[in-house]
């Protein structure tokens, strides 16, 4: 989502209270005014994943034989993963809570995708368009107008739409139901640094995540098929235009070019959050994830180009280096009896004030693009048990084939 022009906290309840507990939880990118620019990391970070995933600064095994980590990263914080063991195999303050942008989307996705089927529609009202921060991204949903559920996840995927988020906020009940649904899920994928304040990832004060739980957001997620669709489709159609993906390692830009392999996953550019991104890509039937929070230099798509970097050290590497920890499975599907989690946990939102969509009526793709690659075509996710997740659960039964027209 674009970087808003001018931050508008929607609550002024908390003010003082809110900054002086984020003066010992939160990072000092949302501390008052004043604050250091170049804020450090806190000394003492989650352990959750690992030891060496608590510890400030760079984190990897170089050994004989493992490539050297690529100069000039300047992020804040990333992690590069193994999507499928889970292994992490390098990390730059994993855990620092940080603002996440619309990175936070996928979190949103990953809680309310399976409530409502694509084909639903729903009459948009005036009041679901509400409490939207100024500046927010949006993909030009009107009041009055009648969307697919299709339509508006391509919205909140492609183009970061504020506004079609909260019209899915609406249908499932409320802003602040959709708030404390996101917050137990990520409590569910042990997601710990993720404090939810907005569903939208618009900046708020005590908002935060880290490049950590987003690759674990990430992860869960891509079990959805319909998650991997949407979030690998390059451009669709939108209430008679195109819309494109603002992910430009998938639709590419001047100075960024498309990336071999990449098959999502969700961007971010807020005031406080800085640029975000969490991508997934295949090579040589290996899946990785890489999570990037705000680059420190102010480059064109930076984030992108330090994305790239880590990738390219990931799939050098990948098989030599000693992982430094691991990403954590769910709750669920960390107990023995447990089945493999990835849908919401929270109960569907029916009988909720506010859900009152339109009778379902069929829609199709409408020629959106889906991802397929460079030099022969991109992967993509099917579905039919397909899952990119941690040794304890399936692992993904990866193919490639064209590109839909």
């Amino acid at each position: 989502m674009p970087a808003p022009k001018k931050t508008v906290r929607r609550s002024l309840l908390a003010g003082a209270a809110t900054l002086l507990a984020l003066a010992a939880t939160a990072p000092a990118a949302l501390a008052a005014p004043g604050a250091p620019k170049n804020p450090a990391p806190p000394a003492h970070m989650s352990t959750l994943g690992g030891a060496r995933l608590g510890l400030p600064g760079t984190q990897v095994n170089l050994a004989p034989g493992v490539p050297v980590l690529p100069e000039g990263l300047t992020a804040r914080s990333w992690i590069v993963s193994d999507a499928q063991s889970g292994e992490v195999l390098a990390a730059h303050n994993a855990h620092w809570p940080l603002p996440p942008a619309s990175t936070l989307k996928m979190l949103f996705a990953d809680t309310l995708l399976p409530r409502f089927p694509k084909t639903m529609e729903h009459r948009v009202a005036a009041r679901d368009l509400e409490g939207m921060g100024e500046g927010s991204s949006v993909v030009g949903i009107k009041a009055g107008h009648t969307y697919s559920v299709h339509d508006l996840w391509l919205g909140v995927f492609l183009r970061s739409g504020n506004d079609a988020v909260h019209v899915l906020s609406a249908m499932n009940g409320t802003v602040a139901d959709t708030v404390r649904d996101m917050q137990q899920h990520a409590d569910e994928l042990q997601a710990r640094d993720t404090r939810v304040i907005s569903p939208d990832g618009y900046d708020e004060p005590g908002q935060v995540s880290s490049a950590y739980d987003l690759s674990l957001i990430a992860r869960s997620g891509l079990q959805k098929k319909d998650f991997r669709d949407y979030c690998s489709t390059v451009s669709a159609d939108f209430g008679g235009s195109e819309i494109r993906n603002t992910n430009r390692l998938l639709s590419g830009d001047t100075d960024v070019p498309v990336y071999q392999g990449i098959a999502g996953v969700k961007n971010g550019n807020t005031t406080h959050a800085g640029a975000t991104f969490t991508g997934v890509a295949e090579r040589g039937g290996r899946v990785l994830l890489v999570t990037v929070m705000n680059p420190q230099k102010p480059e064109h798509n930076e984030v992108y180009k330090e994305t790239a970097k880590l990738f390219d050290w990931g799939f050098q590497a990948a098989g030599k280096v000693t992982p430094v920890g691991e990403l954590v499975p769910p709750r669920t599907a960390a107990q023995p009896s447990g089945a493999p989690s990835g849908s919401a946990t929270a109960p569907t939102p029916a009988g909720r004030a506010g859900s009152q969509p339109v009778a379902a009526a069929a829609t199709g793709s409408r020629g959106m693009g889906t991802a397929l690659g460079v030099a022969g075509g991109l992967l993509v996710l099917l579905a039919g048990g397909v899952y990119l997740v941690n040794r304890r659960w399936p692992l993904p039964d990866l193919m490639r084939r064209r590109p839909r027209s």
